[in-house]
Formats: structure tokens, sequence, C-alpha cells
């Protein structure tokens, strides 16, 4: 970005009443904040040091990834983290617009940054996908996830290729809130370093006939975007690079209200969004060329799940790209979850790898591991999470002086696809080897029936429901509490003498568990006897009509044997 948008020195907040969100959350007029760029130190999150005195939590499932909702607890946190598929790569180069590029025989099937998203019109998932290195934006769908289809479309007969302009990065959003069919998906899209530095908009009525919308502003590679339901915002990840202050690649951020007007932004638009801190250190990686590098941040992907927005930080350890072309391998990248309840303040409590590059030559995911745009699908009780990896080329050396420089070289071969998966608001549990209680903070909710998500299948989880002074509340109490004792992503609690709490509706009540043996995942309190969360389901999958969970248990049912095609 342009040197004058530097903020110097520390730009306070302004903590003026701003915007009330959905959780209660403040935010402060000036929003986004301008704040002091800090090389070293983690970002502060102002919502988990002044949280709100009582939190709505109508919109999905709860979870427990910081201590936002939680007043006070025996139990512990523990992060978890998904398991790469045993059949990967799930999508890899294999048509002949997929092994060819503009440089020749470059291989790659790769979403990158393209988004996955479920269709319940059409019954299947689709991406949008680069086949051949910077040479061609294709389309792809599938009905479960993990074997993949190349329709033949009209409009490069005979491939599945959609766009004349060749892609560099990319991302797609299903608007669902669009009421214009013909601008239904939406896309922007930057092409290589030598085209153009600039995005342009394309909309469409089904994901594959796309109308060229113009340019739009000047951005940096890996630039993505993503529709912020919680606020009704778009919002705008652009490269951020700040070399006098040592901070290497970063993000900036830029948020509208209209899609198409909001991708024309001007150069002194984008304030400093996000970057890496003292915290983020370099795994084993046997570089010594790496131990003087920092890391930085590459990219970032970001979708709405459930009550709050989650992001992959994409890291890169270095060293730069001349390093990996000389040796025709993949840089070395990792994803990191993050966590946002705000929009704008990323929580990192844990700063464990969620998925990265193997660094083994002859891996299809050696190097240059990254996320897809809306992050995840859900299928059942798993969540899908795709990623992209490449397996490079150490037989091809690489000339500097050839036409296009780095991107023709053999670090940027065999790009595919892979999934993992992850239990169904498995992020983080609370858990216990032998008892404890959880109690949350005060909240409100308009809903009838309480939800868990829970391992208990060699102990039980119990629940009662307490006043503002801590007094049980008849019959939601733990002698009425009827006991869980399996392992369940979706579970009614049920109390003796009743169990609909819409006698308690807008009152600000506390739930309190009591674990034994156990990991609590989630809560939440469903408006039926479904389940429905009526939170937001990243990419979707079977059983959902839209991007938000009105389906409940009715969503599994229509997915149940997913999970017995998969190894335990």
């Amino acid at each position: 970005m342009p040197k004058f948008t530097l903020l110097a020195g520390i730009a306070v907040e302004n903590t003026a009443t701003g915007e009330v969100l959905y959780n209660n959350i403040v935010i402060p007029r000036q929003w986004p904040p301008q704040r002091e760029v800090r090389p070293d130190n983690p970002q502060p999150v102002p919502y988990l040091k002044n949280r709100p005195d009582v939190v709505p939590i109508d919109i999905g499932r709860q979870l427990f990834v910081d201590d936002f909702l939680i007043e006070n607890t025996t139990l512990t946190r523990e992060f978890h983290y998904p398991e790469k598929y045993e059949g990967n790569p799930v999508l890899k180069p294999e048509t002949e617009l997929e092994k060819k590029s503009r440089y020749g025989d470059r291989p790659v099937a790769a979403p990158l940054g393209g988004s996955i998203w479920w269709s319940h019109e059409k019954q299947v998932y689709e991406i949008w996908y680069e086949a051949g290195h910077v040479t061609n934006l294709a389309y792809a769908t599938s009905k479960d996830g993990l074997k993949w289809e190349r329709p033949v479309l009209d409009i490069f007969p005979g491939t599945n290729k959609i766009i004349e302009q060749e892609p560099d990065s990319w991302s797609v959003v299903l608007d669902y809130w669009e009421t214009n069919p013909q601008e239904r998906y939406k896309m922007l899209l930057r092409g290589p370093n030598e085209n153009t530095r600039r995005v342009r908009a394309y909309t469409s009525p089904d994901g594959i006939h796309w109308d060229d919308r113009g340019w739009g502003g000047y951005a940096g590679d890996r630039v993505t975007f993503f529709y912020n339901p919680f606020r009704k915002k778009w919002v705008y990840s652009l490269r951020w690079y700040l070399p006098d202050l040592k901070l290497g690649r970063s993000r900036g951020y830029l948020e509208a209200d209209d899609f198409l007007l909001g991708s024309k932004w001007t150069p002194t638009a984008p304030v400093f969004w996000a970057s890496t801190d003292k915290l983020d250190k370099h795994f084993d990686d046997g570089i010594p060329e790496n131990d003087n590098q920092s890391v930085e941040l590459y990219n970032m992907d970001t979708c709405a799940y459930e009550s709050i927005l989650i992001s992959f930080f994409q890291l890169f350890y270095g060293p730069e790209n001349a390093y990996w072309a000389e040796r025709g391998i993949g840089k070395l990248t990792a994803l990191n979850f993050a966590y946002s309840r705000d929009g704008f303040h990323w929580d990192r409590p844990d700063r464990t790898l969620a998925i990265k590059s193997t660094q083994k030559y002859g891996d299809w995911d050696c190097g240059y591991v990254q996320s897809v745009g809306n992050l995840m699908a859900i299928r059942g009780d798993k969540l899908l999470i795709y990623y992209t990896g490449f397996a490079g080329d150490t037989s091809r050396p690489w000339d500097p002086k050839a036409e296009g420089g780095i991107l023709n070289s053999a670090m940027h071969d065999n790009g595919a696809m892979g999934v993992a998966f992850l239990r169904r608001d498995g992020f983080a549990s609370m858990n216990t080897p032998d008892e404890g209680i959880l109690t949350t903070r005060p909240v409100v909710f308009t809903g009838k029936n309480l939800f868990v998500n829970v391992n208990a299948d060699k102990g039980e989880l119990v629940a009662q429901v307490a006043d503002m002074d801590g007094k049980p509340i008849a019959p939601f109490t733990f002698e009425n509490s009827e006991s869980i004792r399996n392992n369940t992503t979706i579970a009614q609690m049920k109390w003796k003498g009743g169990s609909d709490l819409s006698v308690l509706a807008n009152k600000p009540v506390r739930f309190e568990f009591k674990l034994e043996k156990g990991k609590l995942y989630a809560f939440w309190v469903s408006r039926d006897e479904s389940g429905r969360s009526d939170g937001y389901v990243a990419g979707g999958g079977p059983g959902f009509t839209s991007n938000i969970d009105t389906r409940g248990k009715k969503a599994y049912e229509a997915d149940a044997d997913f999970s017995k095609q998969l190894k335990p």
C-alpha cells in the first residue's frame, strides 16, 4: 500500500458508542478502527477485556474458543485440529486444461482462495479453481465433497473453463441475501502481476456464466473477500506490506455495504488489520536461511460459522521465492485458526498449526499450503476443511532469465486440493478427567430447547439454569436434569417436570453445566426440538437449504451415512 497510509505512533480507538452487534458487543463509532501497528506484540482483543454484561445467544451454537461466555469454570480448555483425509488429494491435475499453462507443462488443479459452497438448488458442492498455473479459472462440482466432477460447459467448448481472465487471486461468494437473481454469485479476481495490479469484479446467476463488472481497486496478490452476515458488510482483505516497521506481509481491511461499489476502493482507504507477532514461532524446518527470517501473514480466508467468524491465518516461514524456485519446491506455509466476535479483532489463543506443509518432496502437499475462500463445508457431524498444496518438481531447474520469472518456476507445479476433517464445533472443548462445572455469563434468548455438543460416553453431563443471583430456577435444576451419557454433536438437555425454556425468554439467566469425564464443545438454545441453531454454516452441505442452520437434526438425517464412510 502507499507509504502515506502508514499509521504513525499510537492511534487510540474512539470509544464513543457505536454499533451494537448481535452479541451485545459495542464497537466504536470510528470503524474500522485505526490502531497501532505492533510488529511484535499480539494485537489486543477489546471485547474479551470488556465483555457485555448480558450476551444474546439467538444466533448460532455458542463455542468455547475463548472465555467470552464463561463466568467461571473448573473445566480445562483443549484445542483440536483437523485430520487430513487418507484419500487426498481429492482434486489433482488430470485434464489438458489442468496440465498445460501459458508456461508449458505446468500442472495445477487447485482452488487457492477460490471458495466452496453447497448449492441446495443443484444438490452439489461447487468450487472455482485454477486449472494450469495462472492460466485458467475452472468450475467443478461434487455430491459428497470427496469425488469431484468437471462438467463440460458452453463457455469454452469441451472444457469447464468459465472466464477469459487469467487468475492469480480470487474468491467467490454465494450471496443468499441478493434479490437480483442475476447477481446471486459474486467474484473478485486479480490477474498475475505482469497483467494488472487491479482487481476485477464479476457477478453471475449460476456460478458458471459470469458478467464482467469492471475494474476495482489496486491490490497486491492474495487479495480475498467475504461477506460478514453479522454486520451485513462486504469485507476485502488486502496484502499489506510495511518494510519500515520490519513487519513484512500482513493484511489490510476494507468494508462496504455494496459489493460492486466497495470493490472500487481508493489507495488510501484500507486500514491496517492483522499481522503475525512474537508468539508465531518457526517450527523445526531445518533451513539455515530461516534463522533470521520473521514469520509473516501471507493471507487470510474467513467464513461465518455458527455465532462467530473463523479465519485461517496462512503463515509464511521464508525464505523468499528464489530459494524455493531454485529447488523446485513450494514455499513453506501453514494454517493457524483465528476467531473473531466483532469482525475485526482476531483472537489466536492457540498457535498450534492446524494444517501445514509436510516438507517432504514427493508428497502432494509438500509445500505452499493454502486455505480456500470460505474455509469449510459441513456433512453430518463433520466439518470438511479444504486446502491447497503443491508438490513442486525438483527435476526442472529454474532459469531466472526465462520469461515469467518466478511464475515460470517449478515451485508452482503440481498444485492440488485436499480435505481434512474436524468434529462439528470441534475447534475447542472444555474438559475434565473427573468432575467439573462450567457457569456461563448472563445470557438472553428467545428459543425454548437447550442443546449441547458433548462427548460424555465415559461419564455424564447434566445442566441447570440459574437466575442473576445464582439461584437455580425450577424445574431446570441439576436434580431434575436428565443426564447425557454418550458422544454426540447434537443432543437436547431435558428436565423432569418440563424442558420448555420459553418461560425464561428475554430474561437474563446463566446456564450451569456439570460434567463428569468428558468434553463439552458447544451449547445453544433452539427455537424448536429440531435443534436448529439459526447460526451460519460456512459453505453449507447436504440437508441445509441456505447458509443458516434452520434444519438441525434434519440436516444430519440427510447425511447420516457420511461418517461411516471415513476411517474412525
